[in-house]
C-alpha cells in the first residue's frame, strides 16, 4: 500500500499545502476514504534540522489522538511525534530507515511518516489555520 499522489501544490502560504489537514503540534494528515497518511510539516522539518533517525509506531498498534507515538531524533534535538487522529497503523514508511533525511528534503511527499485508519480527526487545523498558527509562533503578525 502506498500513500495516495500528492495534489497540485496549493499553498495557502509558503510550504502550508491546501488539501492537508495539521496539528498544532506541527503535524500533517491526508484522509481518503478512512485512511490517512501522517507527516510532519515543513515547519517542523525547518526547525528540527537534519533528521537523522525516526522511531515510528508499529504497524497494527493503536494511536491516541495528541498522545505521542514515535520520536524525531535530530542533530539538534529529540522530538516527540504525536499522533494527529486515532486509529490503527497500517503502514510505515520503511524508506526513512535508510535514509530519514527525505523527511527534511520532501515532508509533504517522500517523507510521509506512517498511513493510520482514522477513527477521528476532530481538532484537525485548516491550512489557513495552521499557517496562521506558524506565523504566530514566528511572531509574524502579518
Amino acid at each position: 500500500m502506498t500513500p495516495p499522489p500528492p495534489h497540485p501544490t496549493q499553498e495557502t502560504a509558503p510550504g502550508v499545502p491546501r488539501h492537508l489537514r495539521y496539528t498544532w503540534d506541527h503535524e500533517w494528515l491526508a484522509v481518503d476514504r478512512g485512511d490517512a497518511t501522517v507527516g510532519i510539516t515543513a515547519y517542523a522539518a525547518r526547525a528540527l534540522g537534519d533528521v537523522v533517525h525516526l522511531r515510528l509506531p508499529e504497524v497494527g498498534t493503536w494511536v491516541e489522538a495528541g498522545e505521542s507515538c514515535g520520536r524525531i531524533t535530530s542533530l539538534s534535538a529529540v522530538s516527540e511525534l504525536y499522533a494527529p487522529a486515532s486509529g490503527r497503523v497500517l503502514q510505515v514508511n520503511s524508506t526513512l530507515a535508510d535514509d530519514p533525511g527525505v523527511v527534511n528534503a520532501a515532508p509533504y511527499t517522500g517523507g510521509w511518516l506512517f498511513r493510520l485508519r482514522v477513527e477521528n480527526v476532530a481538532g484537525a487545523l485548516s491550512a489557513d489555520a495552521y499557517a496562521a498558527h506558524c506565523a504566530h509562533t514566528e511572531g509574524d503578525r502579518r
